[in-house]
């Protein structure tokens, strides 16, 4: 009997397959890390930073794997497909869980666009691709007719591959990820031993923007986008074989693992420039060479490194594309969780005979396509993508504390230590960065949250919900949280802020906020008894799938 057949002699749908080892757990996070933000940021934080931008790298990395360590403990407590979603709907239920939900939908159905952008603004050295333009006194390259046609191609390419099941994407990513991470490393040596300058570290300031550039630079040159995609490692934790043992490896170690290597991509960097460049530049802030749509690639060739160019290049396109892949996997499978938790259509938990969110996958490529329309390049994107993204995230340190009050003795194969200490910082970083990101990014972030909420009422007003549970009073949190971290970016001093927090007011500001807005959660959740309902809802859910896996 097939799969198919088994799952109609029992009146189950086909379910997500649990092809994903270790190795292809790992290789999914560190892949999705490394996509288009290394090519971009060393330049990019250069120019925010200076040479501190290697303690920018460093200390984004400390952020997010915070963050990371918070859902090591989660994913390995309840290996769900879609974890990030699915936990909050556990400890504060539906409103909570839609807020949550829509967010990370917003942030993930928005990365593989960037990363095809990413790509098809590095092939522009083969095709017109794309062309530059000035936005905000920014010089960014949007996309052409023909780009927009590449993009639409390679969209299509990205939901095709995932059609054929988890175990073919683990196939192709692992390949992939091998070919990036050997570029990657051969750039850093190469550089290292081409040239390496220690006076440019000096010659003009280590801190030439001082700590509020360091900070900007974590927020907005693609520093916290480059380590965003330790998520795979939760969003595919339902399709690994041992997710006691293989979660909490991906997510760490993807996070450890490539924190060391930017860091010295950076380094490398910083070393490498000629002086002569900086000295063109008149220092960091308007740090500029020929070519450089392609910094990494441009500095090679003046570097005389022609065969490391020809290989970043190609890299260039392979690298972005793998990650877009990637995040058409995850895009999927957050519309199949959302489902799963009752706020979103039940159409798209259905799955293929082959284990694919077909529906779900179709509705991934829509949203790419939408989203090439008013961010037709990857500068015009990455912003809002990141503050997205670190937002989605924000909610998994406060599950994590609620949890451990409502099913204490749950078995927990990873626990966290320290207490409060670690998710308290997780969430109070969240916000931070967030904050840094700026108002320009944060009123265009708020906006969509809004219109999510809309589309919750709408969802709510034609049966959708049934006779689910709101359960606003849990998920109260959500709105003091969104609405206070609004009015501190508009007040602040981040990329078109009013100035009136500066940059030693608005952090303390910030703490508080988080610690009230912490607290508050943490008091509103749900009762154990809610709790326990929700969580043997979610895990009878996936009990179902692996007896549709074990059928013969």
């Amino acid at each position: 009997m097939t799969a198919q057949d088994a799952s109609s002699a029992t009146g189950q749908q086909p379910t997500l397959k649990r092809h994903v080892g270790v190795v292809g757990l790992l290789f999914a996070s560190v892949g999705s890390i490394i996509g288009s933000g290394w090519l971009f940021g060393a330049l990019n934080a250069s120019q925010q930073a200076g040479p501190a931008a290697t303690i920018s790298w460093a200390f984004g990395a400390l952020l997010i794997l915070f963050i990371a360590l918070c859902y090591a403990e989660l994913g390995t407590m309840f290996p769900l497909t879609g974890g990030v979603v699915r936990f909050p709907h556990m400890a504060f239920g539906n409103l909570a869980s839609f807020a949550g939900g829509w967010i990370t939908y917003i942030a993930v159905g928005t990365t593989a666009p960037i990363e095809v952008e990413a790509a098809l603004q590095y092939g522009t050295k083969y095709a017109p691709f794309t062309t530059p333009h000035t936005v905000d006194g920014q010089t960014v390259h949007t996309l052409t007719g023909l780009g927009y046609a590449t993009a639409v191609v390679l969209m299509a390419l990205f939901v095709v591959i995932n059609y054929f099941g988890v175990r073919w994407f683990a196939r192709i990513n692992n390949v992939l990820v091998s070919w990036k991470l050997f570029i990657i490393v051969a750039v850093i040596a190469a550089f290292f031993f081409a040239a390496f300058h220690g006076d440019n570290f000096t010659s003009y300031g280590f801190t030439p923007s001082g700590w509020h550039g360091v900070f900007t630079a974590v927020a907005t040159s693609g520093i916290v986008f480059s380590y965003l995609g330790f998520r795979q490692g939760i969003e595919l934790a339902g399709e690994t074989d041992n997710p006691k043992r293989n979660v909490p490896l991906a997510v760490i170690g993807s996070v450890l693992i490539t924190a060391v290597i930017y860091v010295l991509l950076q380094v490398a960097f910083i070393g490498a420039l000629p002086g002569d460049t900086l000295a063109t530049s008149h220092g960091w802030a308007n740090l500029s060479f020929a070519n450089d749509f392609g910094p990494l690639a441009a500095l090679a060739t003046i570097l005389g490194l022609g065969w490391l160019s020809v290989l970043l290049y190609i890299d260039a396109i392979v690298s972005p594309g793998d990650t877009g892949l990637i995040y058409t996997t995850v895009t999927a499978r957050i519309s199949f969780a959302m489902a799963r938790n009752g706020n979103a259509p039940k159409a798209l938990a259905r799955t293929t005979s082959r284990g694919a969110p077909l529906i779900g996958l179709i509705l991934a490529f829509i949203i790419g396509l939408i989203a090439f329309l008013p961010f037709p390049s990857w500068q015009q994107l990455v912003g809002f993508i990141t503050s997205a993204t670190v937002l989605s995230f924000a909610s998994g340190p406060l599950v994590l504390v609620a949890l451990r009050k409502q099913v204490p003795d749950h078995e927990r194969p990873f626990r966290l230590p320290g207490g409060h200490v670690i998710p308290f910082l997780a969430f109070w970083g969240s916000n931070l960065i967030v904050y840094w990101s700026g108002w320009s990014t944060v009123w265009k972030l708020m906006v969509a949250v809004v219109l999510g909420f809309v589309l919750l009422l709408v969802f709510a007003a034609t049966g959708g919900l049934h006779e689910k549970r709101l359960d606003a009073r849990a998920g109260l949190w959500v709105v003091p949280w969104l609405v206070c971290l609004t009015i501190v970016s508009y007040l602040g001093d981040y990329d078109g802020g009013r100035a009136v927090l500066g940059f030693g007011t608005a952090i303390p500001v910030l703490l508080v906020i988080s610690a009230v807005i912490y607290l508050m959660a943490f008091r509103l959740r749900l009762s154990p008894e809610q709790a326990q309902a929700y969580i043997e809802e979610s895990m009878h859910e996936a009990q179902v799938d692996d007896e549709q896996l074990s059928s013969p």
